[in-house]
């Protein structure tokens, strides 16, 4: 709901100068956190929040003392019919009305437009809660920061009251994790309040998060004691201290046949963060990007089971467009000669490379562009192979659908119709589909043998995490970033793409071991646990012109003897020491 007029229609039905002092009182406790005290979502919280609101009213002498009597014991009667509640999606809101608005300029806000989106409730809420989910487990994993920040509190209750409220009115709740001021804390009790004036208690595990900073050794400004700003989340019917995450995430999935988008959630927090993840954060993609490197090269003769050397290997600075070069694997460890298949599941950084160099990065990075990446944010150098480029993860969705719907580039879009208040359609979607030969940009059978490449990723290789699913439709990969900037995880079922992404907005180091496939994966997968349920398992049929021999497929053009049948294996192979070496190294993965 955008504005308290609109507010009144939707949660009401009423306009905004027949409403009662009880729904104002509601409406009025929207703008801190609309999701957190959304009467339909949250009815106890926003109750909560209502009734503090009234008595602040009636102590600051806005409504008499029979007024905030009767109005405290107003029964409300909410709309509960709108598709409107519930639904998390604050950045497709935002992209929706500026799309709108290029199209239909300041008619948009006043000729009583309905848009309808390509947004599925179900989909939307699973995305935001996995999502969220994700970010939270990344934080709890990387210990707690702190309070916020401190005030201080008046003797006298009134003038505690207002000065706490003044304070956390600077500190919005998001959703369920909700500022709190710190009223009395020892090492087994934290007594504080909320913004409605809720006090609360949180002791036992509620209190493990921030155990090391509530004893009287922890450093004076670190330390939870009264006056501190906090952060706390309900579970059941026990409070636990948490916090605002610092690092950022995306997620957006949409349908491989035509585009449609299902889910977008552009970041943790709309209200906090509007910077729209999705579609404008243009990030390294990491080993997310090696199966648009594999797919050129089976148009250069490589099939899955060339045999590359998985060993050391130097550039100079004119092969890479900056310095000598001397690429290592993620965990510097190298295992000598592999096939392609196993090169692409283990996610070894020297087979890539020699893949890209044998087929040249000038001929990479034109190939790439027919999934729908910029070739200037993609330079033609080696480091391409790496993933050392920019991409945005609404870009990634749409090529990842090119492997998953057999070829066909279709184009991400949100907005099916809109029409207008007589019901006339002033605009409808006509979706690029697949299936449509126009959309083609790669060889049916490329698109199935990159398909059987990465579901092997999530059969034997760096995403069996999601085996958790128990499903053999699943396709994927992960992708983890020089220095471990950026995490990423880009998969698909037939029908279903989704792209999750984590980062900081200033890049900087997720942590040691931090990958793709401990942090995007399992936003991946919680989403993909709601949305693919119920959905039979998709059967890919093999397309002509493929040959079976050996358990491997190869292109007809291309059988075994024939076509590039390996690389590199007359470079040096890996020294026993670097068969064993298990020291991270900030790599591309």
């Amino acid at each position: 709901a955008y504005g308290f007029s609109s507010a009144a229609q939707i949660y009401f039905g009423k306009n905004l100068s027949d409403i009662t002092i009880a729904e104002a009182a509601m409406l009025a406790g929207l703008p801190k956190a609309p999701s957190a005290y959304n009467p339909v979502v949250n009815p106890k919280r926003a109750k909560a929040r209502q009734q503090y609101i009234l008595q602040r009213m009636y102590q600051l002498g806005y409504i008499t003392e029979d007024q905030f009597t009767k109005a405290k014991a107003e029964e409300l009667r909410i709309k509960t019919d709108s598709n409107e509640f519930g639904v998390h999606a604050e950045y497709v809101a935002e992209m929706t009305r500026q799309l709108v608005y290029d199209q239909f300029k300041e008619d948009a806000y006043t000729r009583g437009l309905n848009v309808f989106t390509t947004i599925t409730k179900a989909d939307q809420d699973a995305a935001y809660f996995a999502l969220r989910r994700g970010v939270m487990d990344y934080e709890r994993r990387h210990g707690y920061r702190g309070p916020e920040g401190y005030m201080d509190i008046p003797a006298a209750k009134e003038e505690a009251e207002n000065a706490i409220e003044t304070e956390l009115a600077d500190h919005a709740d998001s959703d369920d994790i909700v500022a709190a001021v710190v009223l009395d804390a020892s090492p087994k009790i934290i007594h504080a309040v909320l913004s409605s004036g809720e006090e609360i208690k949180i002791s036992g595990p509620g209190l493990a998060f921030a155990t090391n900073l509530l004893s009287d050794k922890a450093p004076p400004n670190r330390r939870v004691k009264r006056g501190a700003i906090i952060r706390v989340v309900q579970e059941g019917k026990a409070w636990t201290v948490t916090q605002m995450p610092e690092v950022e995430s995306a997620f957006v999935a949409t349908d491989t046949s035509d585009g449609a988008i299902r889910a977008l959630v552009g970041g943790f927090d709309y209200n906090r963060n509007k910077f729209n993840h999705v579609t404008q954060a243009w990030r390294q993609p990491g080993s997310s990007f090696k199966p648009f490197i594999y797919s050129a090269s089976l148009e250069k003769g490589l099939s899955p089971a060339t045999v590359i050397n998985d060993a050391p290997i130097s550039f100079d600075a004119g092969q890479t467009g900056g310095q000598a070069w001397e690429p290592k694997n993620y965990d510097n460890k190298y295992e000598g000669p592999m096939t392609m298949r196993r090169g692409l599941m283990k996610s070894k950084n020297m087979i890539s490379i020699r893949i890209l160099h044998k087929i040249g990065a000038k001929y990479g990075q034109e190939y790439s562009t027919r999934f729908g990446f910029d070739a200037d944010k993609n330079p033609p150098y080696l480091t391409l192979a790496l993933g050392a480029g920019a991409v945005t993860p609404l870009q990634m969705a749409g090529a990842y659908a090119v492997f998953a719907n057999g070829g066909y580039k279709t184009n991400p879009y949100l907005i099916a119709k809109v029409i207008d208040n007589d019901g006339k359609v002033l605009s409808q979607a006509v979706p690029d589909k697949a299936g449509d030969e126009a959309n083609r940009v790669i060889d049916a059978r490329n698109a199935f043998l990159m398909d059987s490449m990465l579901k092997d990723v999530v059969r034997h290789g760096t995403a069996m995490r999601a085996l958790s699913l128990k499903r053999t439709d699943l396709a994927g990969k992960t992708g983890t970033t020089n220095d471990s900037f950026d995490a990423w995880f880009a998969g698909y079922q037939a029908k279903l793409v989704g792209i999750a992404w984590i980062g900081y907005d200033q890049p900087k180091n997720l942590g040691n071991r931090e990958t793709g496939g401990g942090l995007a994966l399992p936003i991946w997968i919680g989403y993909m646990q709601k949305a693919l349920k119920g959905v039979p398992t998709a059967e890919r049929a093999v397309p002509e012109g493929l040959i079976q021999a050996g358990g491997e497929y190869y292109y007809a053009e291309n059988p075994p003897g024939a076509g590039v049948s390996s690389l590199g294996l007359g470079d040096r192979g890996p020294t026993e020491e670097e068969k064993t070496k298990d020291e991270v190294k900030n790599e591309l993965f």
